[in-house]
């Protein structure tokens, strides 16, 4: 019943992969399960038999989902359903779909749609190094045409050592931790974050994957043969008019260059003698004639290569820089009067408006996800609104696009957060991009720097970022890296490759290629000129903030950890809660209790400084052990003959014997003291066997002077 074929691929570490398809999905153009240990996901792939009129791009789609039931949970959302995709299944959907699509044909324009769905998890394994496998495998095994194959693994350096595929619970001791994709001979794909790691370790990580992507690749090329797809369908979806296209090459390509050679800053300016120059030709046509739609496409072809020549010809940029030059910098903190901190990063004409807002434990955000359960303290949001690039666009929800950018920009800050226990708080970073003309990730890393920094949150180093770019002309060998790439560079250039990083090293990068793929030696010549230009960068921002400021805001809220022994929780929580709700009510603090490592971690959140010191004056009061020599503030719980029993520290009572109230003798205790009286007493002892306090005041008072005895009695005693 079913035609089934498998493929095995050994890997390094001596596991092994396995790629099968004809059991399941049979009627998509292709399918494919791939299993590693006892992780097991779908990929497959349809494709329209047909493109729609018009169309003169790649319509894909790409969707991964992690199913619940793969690691064995019920979804916590109201429906008990899986709904809408997560941001971390966005996140590997969109490292998908960033390494396959340059590696369609580009006249193929047809809509395909991909999805790869993890049916069941292995705890040791994490799935979003093998969903792009699995996706080009099942595209391999199809009849679609692709120039592929193409793979992707995770590269953690580890101990020294570079790991590919590490297991889940060794990730978390990387220096480095990346995911990269390529074909046979080149690297089309990279993000990942590092702990301040040089650009030399950066490339032998890529070396390191590169290694064995190729060992991946070759083992789908060997299961496409086995399958026997290895004749790919039919299509024509691009109709071309020679005579028209060299007509307006030869008309309009100096004039555009012109325009280029102008070297204007202004975007809107150039689109709009751009758009003059079309106009202008279209115009002049027959009446007849103008509406023909391949002058649009003839005159982006213009464009884009006029713009291209500029670059490698004239070394000069459509803005008038320098390859390695960065556009005017500008930077204020302290912006927004009643954010708890905040930052306005302008960079040319992208310009990012930042703040800081420090919460409480109540505030963490749950993640939910098959792989993962847990709080995250910190995250950054990212919003991109038609406005910034002076379009009308309705704001839908945030796209796939914002959510990948913001999460390059949180991964880049998180790195030189401080560690858990240095940092009581909840931290909220939001990036609104105001203008935008490339690279707008970047200036939200730089202004997300910049507000924490002005909140007073002591991260461990300033972080810049930048965006290069590259021009490539394959029949001359020519290349070129640019710096601080604009939109338009972005949209006529060749790579997208983002740098993060201190003053010591790169903690954050995301590269895509927009060609078959790119050699190491323009990888290496990318790291080390975008160094030069997040130093640049780095340096205009220290100029006007150069370490984190030394307090909060005034009306940023306070908040302290305190960590006591495990014994003493339930001390501070007291019988059904009473102690610390007693606390909160009378400091008007917030007290946040939790058990870890053992150990006992009380969280104080206040508004003020005198609610702070309150609330922390009684939990120090419980959890503070008894010292003999201490001088306390006590309370007389009870009265007896022989003296009082007093407590001195919440649950902590000594007696007060009657002759410790006073250097006087007393004969009883009738009318000395009674319940509720508030006194200073010191702690004198701690009795070794019974574990008794004995306390005394009048140690704590000023004794009388001995009383001299009359000389006549002196005399008559002698």
């Amino acid at each position: 019943m079913f035609n089934i074929v498998q493929q095995t691929i050994q890997m390094p570490d001596g596991s092994t992969i396995t790629l099968e398809t004809g059991k399941l999905a049979r009627q998509a153009d292709g399918a494919v399960v791939l299993r590693s240990g006892k992780l097991m996901m779908l990929a497959t792939v349809c494709a329209a038999k047909t493109h729609k009129e018009g169309t003169d791009f790649l319509p894909l789609s790409v969707d991964y989902q992690e199913k619940f039931a793969s690691n064995g949970k019920i979804p916590g959302s109201f429906q008990r359903r899986e709904g809408k995709l997560s941001d971390n299944e966005i996140l590997i959907s969109r490292l998908i779909d960033r390494a396959l699509r340059p590696i369609f044909p580009e006249d193929f324009h047809a809509e395909v749609q991909v999805m790869v769905t993890l049916h069941s998890a292995d705890e040791n394994i994490q799935p979003d190094a093998l969903a792009a496998l699995a996706a080009s495998a099942a595209i391999m095994a199809s009849d679609i045409p692709f120039n592929g194959p193409i793979s992707e693994v995770r590269v953690a350096k580890i101990n020294g050592e570079y790991v590919i595929n590490p297991p889940v619970q060794a990730i978390g001791n990387a220096d480095l931790d990346l995911i990269v994709a390529g074909t046979s001979d080149s690297i089309i794909m990279v993000e990942g974050e590092s702990n301040e790691v040089s650009e030399i370790e950066m490339v032998e990580a890529l070396r390191a994957a590169h290694e064995v992507i190729k060992l991946q690749v070759a083992a789908q090329k060997e299961f496409e043969a086995k399958v026997g797809s290895t004749t790919k369908r039919e299509y024509n979806h691009e109709v071309h008019d020679a005579e028209i296209k060299e007509k307006m090459y030869s008309e309009l390509f100096d004039k555009v260059y012109a325009v280029c050679l102008e070297g204007s800053p202004n975007k809107h300016y150039r689109s709009e003698s751009f758009a003059k120059i079309l106009e202008d030709f279209i115009a002049a046509q027959p009446e007849e004639l103008q509406d023909n739609p391949l002058y649009k496409v003839y005159f982006g072809d213009i464009t884009y290569d006029a713009s291209r020549k500029m670059v490698l010809e004239e070394g000069k940029r459509l803005d008038g820089r320098k390859l390695t030059e960065i556009r005017p910098i500008t930077v204020e903190v302290d912006y927004l009067p009643s954010a708890h901190g905040s930052a306005l990063f302008t960079r040319g004409e992208t310009q990012s408006l930042s703040t800081t807002t420090l919460g409480t434990k109540l505030d963490e955000q749950i993640v939910d996800l098959p792989m993962v359960k847990g709080y995250s303290k910190f995250y950054l949001h990212y919003n991109f609104p038609g406005f910034s690039t002076g379009e009308v666009r309705p704001n839908r929800g945030v796209g796939r696009r914002e959510i990948g950018h913001g999460n390059l920009a949180q991964r880049s800050l998180e790195r030189v957060m401080p560690p858990e226990e240095e940092n009581p708080y909840t931290i909220r970073v939001v990036s609104d991009i105001l203008e935008s003309n490339g690279s707008s990730s970047m200036a939200t890393v730089c202004a997300g720097c910049l507000s924490l920094m002005d909140a007073g949150v002591p991260i461990k180093a300033p972080v810049s970022g930048i965006a290069m770019g590259l021009i490539t002309d394959p029949s001359t060998g020519k290349w070129a890296v640019l710096s601080d790439i604009l939109g338009d560079e972005d949209h006529l250039g060749d790579m997208d490759f983002k740098v993060t990083g201190t003053a010591q090293g790169i903690v954050a990068c995301q590269m895509d290629i927009k060609i078959g793929g790119l050699s190491f030696d323009i990888i290496e010549k990318a790291l080390n000129q975008a160094r030069e230009g997040r130093l640049h960068i780095l340096g205009k921002m220290t100029e006007v903030l150069e370490k984190p400021k030394p307090d909060l805001k005034p009306h940023a809220p306070r908040a302290v950890t305190i960590v006591i022994d495990r014994e003493l929780i339930g001390a501070v929580i007291g019988p059904g809660g009473k102690v610390v709700q007693e606390i909160q009510r009378e400091s008007g603090a917030t007290v946040n209790i939790e058990e870890k490592d053992n150990k006992g971690y009380v969280s104080i959140f206040a508004t003020n400084g005198e609610s702070m010191d309150l609330a922390r004056k009684r939990i120090d009061a419980i959890v503070k052990q008894p010292e003999v020599g201490e001088i306390y503030d006590a309370t007389v719980k009870s009265i007896q003959p022989f003296g009082a029993f007093m407590e001195f520290l919440p649950g902590k009572e000594g007696l007060l014997h009657i002759s410790e109230i006073s250097w006087e003798r007393l004969p009883s205790m009738d009318g000395v003291l009674k319940e509720g009286d508030q006194l200073q007493i010191k702690l004198t002892e701690v009795d070794k066997k019974t574990g008794k306090f004995r306390l005394s005041r009048k140690v704590l008072l000023p004794r009388p002077p001995k009383e001299e005895k009359p000389v006549a009695e002196k005399n008559n005693n002698a």
